[in-house]
This record gives C-alpha cells, sequence and structure tokens, in this order.
C-alpha cells in the first residue's frame, strides 16, 4: 500500500514535469538552423547567423506568430552533408517543425530526400525545410518536393540575369565554378543562356574547382589571361570567391568579375579599392538599393545592423522567409507543419521594399525582385570599410524572372 502511495506521488511529480517541459518547449517556435560554422566557410555560416537573429528579433518585437517568439537553433554542418542529416535528426527528435539551410546544394539535396522519407513515415512529427540558398536549378525541378520552400532564385533565373547585365563590349568570357551540384548548374545554365541571350559571347575556358581546397588562385589567373578573356564569370561562394578575386586584382588583369556571391560578408575586403568598377554581382539585395528608391523604413532596418556589424545586410531572402513563415502561421492557426505548409505555398505579399514576391504554388519557388550591383566608389553606403560599396545597375521585377518549371510535386492529404 505504501509502496503503492509513492509510486502514485513520482507519477504525479513527473507528469507534471512533463507538462511543464511542454509548456516551454510551446512557447516559442523553434527553427533548426544547419550551415557551416566552422572549417574554411565557418564566415558565410557565421554570417547568415547574425543577419537571422537580428531579423528575428525584428519580427519577435512584431508578435512572432499566433503569440510565439521565434528562436533559431543552429547547428555546425561543416559544409558536409552528413553532418546536415544528424542535425535534421536532432530536429526530428526534438519536434521541431522546420529546419533552414542556405549554403551547399548538394547538402540540400541530401535534406529533401531525408525529409521526404521521415515525414512519409511519420505524419505525426514532420518537419519543412526553409531554404535560404540552396539553388541549384533542379532542386525546385526534377527534385521538387511539398516539404521544400526555396527562398532564393534559382540558378537559372540568376543566370538570366546574369546573361542580360553582361555589356555589349564583353564577347569574351572564362568561366570557374566549384566541382558539386550548385556549381555544374552555374556551369550549364550561364552557357544556356549567354547562348540565348548574348550569342556574340564567346567562352573561352571552362574549369570546375575542388570545394573549398585552392588556397593560390595565381595559376587560374595566368590561364585566364592567356586565354584573352575579357571577363570572368563564377558563381563559387565563400573563400572560393574572394580568394579568387582578390587574386585577379593583385596580379593586375584586366579583367571584369561577373559573380552571383561578390556581395556577401567578406568580397569587398577581398576585392579593396583595386575593384573599381570592375566587379558586378546578381544579388536579392544590397544596402544602397533602399536609398537609392527612397524607402526610409527599409533604410532604417539596415542601418541598424549596421551599428551591430561591420559587414552589409545583404538578407533581405532572410527577412522575406520569416515575414512568410508568421503569414503562414498566423493563416494556419496553427504550428503544424503540413497546415503550415499548405498556408505558404502560393502566398503572396509584397517584401520589404515594397515589391511583390509569390511562393509558387507549382514548386514552391520564390519569385521575386532581383537586383544588379556595380562595386565603385562614390555611393552612399560603402561596404566593409573599404570606401566602397555596391550601386545598383539594374532592378530587375519579379515579373521579369519567372521561369517555368517542370516539378511533378506529390502532395500530402490536408
Amino acid at each position: 500500500m505504501r509502496q503503492s502511495f509513492w509510486l502514485r506521488m513520482l507519477m504525479g511529480v513527473l507528469l507534471a514535469l512533463g507538462v511543464t517541459v511542454t509548456a516551454q518547449a510551446q512557447q516559442t517556435i523553434k527553427i533548426a538552423y544547419t550551415d557551416p560554422l566552422s572549417g574554411p566557410f565557418a564566415q558565410v555560416g557565421d554570417a547568415n547567423l547574425k543577419q537571422m537573429n537580428y531579423i528575428i528579433d525584428h519580427i519577435n518585437a512584431k508578435g512572432g506568430a499566433l503569440g510565439k517568439k521565434f528562436e533559431l537553433v543552429p547547428f555546425d554542418n561543416k559544409s558536409n552533408p552528413a553532418d546536415a542529416l544528424i542535425a535534421l535528426k536532432s530536429a526530428t527528435d526534438q519536434n521541431m517543425p522546420f529546419i533552414m539551410q542556405c549554403s551547399g546544394s548538394n547538402i540540400a539535396a541530401a535534406l529533401i530526400e531525408a525529409i521526404n522519407k521521415h515525414n512519409d513515415r511519420n505524419p505525426d512529427n514532420r518537419i519543412i525545410y526553409l531554404n535560404c540558398g540552396a539553388v541549384a536549378t533542379e532542386l525546385t525541378n526534377e527534385q521538387c518536393s511539398f516539404w521544400h520552400f526555396r527562398f532564393d532564385l534559382h540558378v537559372g533565373m540568376k543566370a538570366e540575369v546574369m546573361s542580360r547585365a553582361i555589356p555589349k563590349d564583353v564577347t569574351k568570357v572564362y568561366m570557374i565554378n566549384q566541382d558539386y551540384l550548385f556549381g555544374q548548374s552555374v556551369q550549364r545554365d550561364v552557357k544556356a543562356f549567354l547562348a540565348k541571350n548574348r550569342p556574340d559571347v564567346t567562352v573561352v575556358g571552362d574549369e570546375l574547382i575542388p570545394l573549398g581546397k585552392i588556397k593560390d588562385f595565381s595559376p587560374y589567373i595566368t590561364k585566364i589571361k592567356a586565354s584573352g578573356a575579357q571577363a570572368l564569370v563564377t558563381g563559387n561562394w565563400g573563400p572560393d570567391m574572394n580568394l579568387l578575386i582578390k587574386a585577379g586584382i593583385d596580379a593586375g588583369a584586366d579583367l571584369r568579375y561577373f559573380t552571383f556571391y561578390a556581395h556577401l560578408a567578406g568580397g569587398a575586403t577581398a576585392i579593396g579599392p583595386g575593384g573599381d568598377g570592375k566587379v558586378l554581382s546578381v544579388m536579392s539585395f544590397g544596402e544602397n538599393v533602399a536609398p537609392e528608391i527612397g524607402n526610409k523604413e527599409a533604410e532604417a532596418f539596415t542601418n541598424g545592423f549596421r551599428q551591430l556589424h561591420k559587414f552589409d545586410f545583404a538578407a533581405a531572402t532572410f527577412r522575406t522567409i520569416f515575414e512568410y513563415l508568421q503569414s503562414a502561421i498566423n493563416k494556419a492557426g496553427s504550428v503544424d507543419p503540413t497546415k503550415i505548409a499548405f498556408a505558404m505555398e502560393g502566398l503572396s505579399q509584397k517584401d520589404f521594399l515594397g515589391y511583390d514576391s509569390t511562393m509558387r504554388k507549382d514548386d514552391h519557388q520564390i519569385i521575386s525582385a532581383y537586383y544588379v550591383g556595380l562595386f565603385k566608389k562614390g555611393v552612399k553606403y560603402d561596404a566593409e570599410g573599404t570606401g566602397l560599396g555596391w550601386a545598383t545597375t539594374a532592378t530587375i521585377l519579379s515579373k521579369d524572372v519567372n521561369q517555368p518549371t517542370i516539378c511533378k510535386m506529390k502532395r500530402p492529404s490536408a
């Protein structure tokens, strides 16, 4: 009898603790974030994390979603798909409704496959993948998934913008890209859109390099100069981009550089004053866009980040993620991933600059405005204290970046 009494007491305490823990867990909406936070690409992951936390503070101050605040839980994947899958397992073990990842389309492909399998097997513990920057075209075409939402333009869209931004006097280009899913996608799509939009341009060199392995790009610059190229076209990111352009600038190469990621953290410092007027980047945002269009709210927002950190705020797409998430959760009236996914697909709203954006229902690919920036002197906001910054040379509205998809999406029952 006495043993039974104490057993009941113990069970009561454990139950109470369980309720308390559950209540605490439900006080925030947790998002697992996995990107390189160590190793050669750590600067990229760290910059992403700082920008996301700044945005989350802003969204939470505006009420979060359903009265709950967002909480980012970081996991270091060391640019390794296996480590990203460990992060996914940890997130699902803790019943987190979302996982976010930006850097590495090979990692994105592994996550999509694993999440599809997990969600099929665990209908009561599903998870949504919020893609903040893994942009291989295939991921919202052949490999599209109901559980995957991409908040950056894919390579094909960026490649078309790039092909149209190359000046008429440039007719010979050299291509260098990273040898994995993303770099191969850049290689293929840039060639295709050059052939379509600039048939007068000849690709005089085309190389794929091992991801994050090369420390000295001067031999590549020697080959590029020997080829007669007027411009270098690259989708490289992180140190593979920064070191490549720095080598060219340091060597005094008579080149222009057409990039996807030169505007990100570390790029301006690597380029330096020698890059004045020579480097172009296709980008989702630059700090000079807001003052150029007279958007005081957006300018104040980026100024707030500038006061906290020594690199540019470039993550307009990250803010779009959290604003879409906020809207979808409120619309669903739930933190259930399935309900949120149905609420988010097809959603349209203004981005923080006031331009139209849509999460396309057919493939869960964001369609949003994009920009072309030129690194130069004489802008309102310089980058990383260099005295040079990104002047907007073109704004491409969402209707003009739209491309068809071949996605055949399998949807769960609502």
